[in-house]
């Protein structure tokens, strides 16, 4: 999140040392509060005793940085956080999961049949015919959608989808 987020009441100098780093950026803190992790930025150092306050750029990110802010700001004032601003559906998981399973075989130097019999079951992958099968088709697709995750793709899965269109 590109806010700086903190309250009096819950100031960046309670993080341990192995919560906060300095990047190239600025700095980048990680809050766990009850069971969630929220993730901080600041261009400058957490100074001790010092308050905070979120700056929110009014960007194609404001929905989810504003709902980020605010579920920080309950679980600091003690109070449930809420959902969390989209989930992914079992089948996208199972395809994002499937689609990594592919690049990392792909990467290893495993053939579309090795992956396609890794993926689907070796009884599902014909013998003859392999070159205009389905599934050789879709071993294809996943791989291609790995490719594209590990090229940056994966930054979209932050965002949630437009709906309408």
């Amino acid at each position: 999140m590109t806010a700086e987020l903190v309250s009096e009441s819950q100031p960046l100098l309670d993080l341990t040392a192995g919560q906060v780093r300095r990047a190239v950026d600025g700095w980048h803190a990680v809050l766990r509060i009850g069971s969630a992790d929220h993730r901080l930025w600041s261009k400058d150092a957490p100074a001790l005793g010092a308050t905070y306050a979120a700056e929110l750029p009014f960007d194609g990110d404001f929905d989810a940085r504003a709902y980020a802010a605010r579920r920080l700001w309950r679980a600091m004032n003690g109070r449930a956080p809420g959902p969390a601003f989209h989930q992914l559906s079992k089948q996208r998981r199972e395809r994002l999961s499937a689609a990594i399973r592919a690049l990392d075989a792909h990467s290893a130097g495993a053939s579309y049949r090795v992956i396609a019999e890794t993926l689907f079951g070796k009884k599902r992958v014909p013998d003859r015919a392999w070159k205009t099968h389905d599934l050789r088709n879709r071993t294809i697709r996943l791989l291609q959608s790995g490719l594209a995750l590990m090229r940056g793709g994966y930054r979209k899965l932050l965002r949630p989808g437009r709906r309408g269109g």
